[in-house]
């Protein structure tokens, strides 16, 4: 018997599970299921998980179970394991998907089941994700801590509540594109000013990361520490300026605010 299943097998999926693996759980304790045969190839070669010939064995094989799809295929693939999951009411279901409220997935299960909504992020990737997640009232406690503590193998993890998910899924599901984005405008400004291509993007990231560093280690204001390197008269603040002028903040702002209405209507 296995204690994690996976349905979907692609990047942040495997992500979440080389986390797992990596924190101590055997592979043996992970089955996997996918519509493409190469991502559940790659998952195997990589993390030696098993295979499942389709979603309902992984239902039966595990008492974990996380819907990895695209939120498009979430009502095919909870068509699938609908009776599996009924019959049996240790399993819990965990979605990892913008726009499924437990309400919605309780609605699709047509019936009563243990459901654990989350929102990873891609950074996961690199052991770096930022999760959030919220119970229904049929999960126990301790079953919400034992979720948690899943999650916090491939990052840091907060239990919010179901309000606040689709203003997360901007802040920290989406806000890693315009982080990528920021990241190669600079690179293009240094080569521009004649950095080769590699170089720059390796500069550029790494200011990023420790600056994103020392607002999270230091618990300072960023806006106190963004005074701290703008030297009076100096070269920061025309930066500083130049971004003002042209509306950062308020792109920003509105990049959040766009992602937060399409998460609500999705």
């Amino acid at each position: 018997m296995c204690k994690i299943g996976m349905i979907g097998a692609g990047n942040m999926s495997r992500a979440m599970m080389g986390g797992m693996i990596g924190s101590g759980f055997s592979p043996d304790e992970v089955i996997a299921s996918d519509i493409n045969p190469q991502a559940l190839d790659a998952a195997q070669k990589k993390l030696g998980i098993r295979l499942a010939p389709n979603n309902r064995a992984v239902v039966e094989s595990a008492r974990l179970i996380f819907l990895a799809v695209k939120p498009q295929y979430y009502e095919a693939a909870i068509a699938e394991i609908r009776e599996n999951v009924l019959a049996d009411g240790k399993k819990i279901v965990i979605t990892v998907a913008p726009g499924w409220t437990l309400a919605r997935t309780t609605g699709a299960f047509d019936g009563a089941c243990k459901i654990v909504r989350t929102m990873p992020n891609t950074p996961a990737l690199v052991g770096e994700g930022m999760t959030a997640f919220c119970p229904n009232d049929l999960v126990t406690p301790a079953e919400a801590e034992e979720i948690a503590t899943l999650l916090s193998s491939f990052g840091q993890v907060r239990h919010l509540p179901e309000n606040l998910f689709d203003a997360f899924t901007a802040l920290c599901g989406s806000s890693p594109a315009f982080v990528f984005m920021m990241i190669e405008a600079l690179a293009d400004a240094a080569v521009r000013e004649g950095f080769p291509r590699a170089l720059a993007y390796t500069l550029a990231s790494q200011a990023v990361l420790g600056s994103a560093k020392m607002v999270r280690d230091l618990e300072t204001h960023p806006g106190i520490l963004k005074d701290m390197v703008c030297s009076p008269g100096g070269t920061t603040i025309e930066g500083v300026c130049a971004l003002e002028e042209s509306g950062m903040r308020a792109a920003l702002i509105k990049a959040v605010e766009k992602t937060v209405e399409k998460s609500q209507n999705m």
